[in-house]
């Protein structure tokens, strides 16, 4: 666990601020920036370098090749956005703008430029990137980032965990990719530990790779392709997104299980076109996993 800074804490709200803000309060976010002049619309995703200079200062790190990359990555996917055509089947130039943001994370281009165990940082600032482009932007219509989450989010994101936890457990035990072992410490602390573990994997990881995977792909798709083959592709993409997870060479097992997984999150997400209720399904599913069968 890195050393608590201030310059830590302060880089750390900058980064969830955009990302918590079109979460909870899109509207209001897309209006405010569209207030702004063009060229400060333009310039406004360049601010996302800030936490990269506090993160590097405080440890000694910065370079200006990195503070380069981060103010301009985030403006030229947002350039790029806006001049996607204004049309809802013209999907690649979107798509090719998400593949680009998806391959800096999933290859981990700029993950160098962070110290050790904090390279989260590149994950939510990239994603804060994709949602100036696509939420405030140029908004991919129907994708559902809305995390205020109702009774019903809840319901559809446990059901699909339900209907998944049976072949996840089959699957996985038998190719040895998962393994039941002795819970420790005591009993009485097994739920704050699911709690904090569920929450952290809510907001860090399920609800970025769901808006990603689920409300962008997925919902681009289905413009093109029909539901059943936009969900058929998108369990296959996010299960290759898995092919150098926990593994030096190409996990076969991780992206197998990942690509069945991405079927019921893709499931729990069209259900109501909310992203909420597949990251619901998402971060139980991992959380179980980091607890009980890792």
């Amino acid at each position: 666990m890195p050393h608590v800074t201030p310059l830590l804490v302060i880089a750390a709200l900058l980064a969830l601020l955009p990302y918590l803000a079109a979460a909870f309060f899109p509207a209001r976010l897309t209006g405010r920036a569209r207030t702004l002049p063009l060229w400060a619309q333009i310039a406004a995703p360049a601010l996302l370098c800030l936490p990269y200079v506090l993160v590097s200062l405080d440890a000694g790190n910065f370079a200006w090749p990195w503070l380069a990359v981060y103010a301009l990555f985030p403006v030229a996917v947002a350039c790029a956005a806006r001049l996607a055509p204004d049309d809802p089947r013209a999907i690649w130039p979107q798509l090719a703008v998400l593949l680009a943001v998806g391959l800096a994370v999933d290859l981990r281009w700029f993950e160098h430029a962070w110290p050790a165990r904090l390279s989260v940082f590149n994950k939510v600032l990239l994603l804060d990137a994709g949602i100036y482009a696509f939420v405030v932007q140029r908004p991919i219509q129907g994708a559902g980032f809305d995390l205020r989450l109702r009774l019903r989010d809840l319901a559809i994101g446990l059901r699909e965990f339900l209907f998944y936890l049976p072949i996840a457990l089959a699957l996985g035990l038998a190719l040895g990719f998962l393994h039941t072992h002795a819970l420790t410490g005591q009993l009485a602390d097994i739920p704050g530990r699911f709690a904090f573990a569920w929450a952290f994997t809510f907001f860090f990881i399920a609800v970025p790779e769901e808006l990603f995977f689920r409300g962008w792909v997925q919902n681009l798709l289905e413009r093109r392709m029909g539901r059943s083959a936009a969900l058929f592709v998108t369990a296959v993409l996010f299960g290759l997104a898995h092919f150098n997870k926990r593994a030096a060479h190409f996990n076969g097992r991780y992206v197998l299980l990942a690509a069945i997984a991405g079927i019921y999150y893709g499931r729990a997400w069209r259900q109501d076109r909310r992203v909420g209720a597949s990251a619901v399904t998402h971060a139980t599913v991992d959380s179980v996993w980091s607890l009980f069968l890792r």
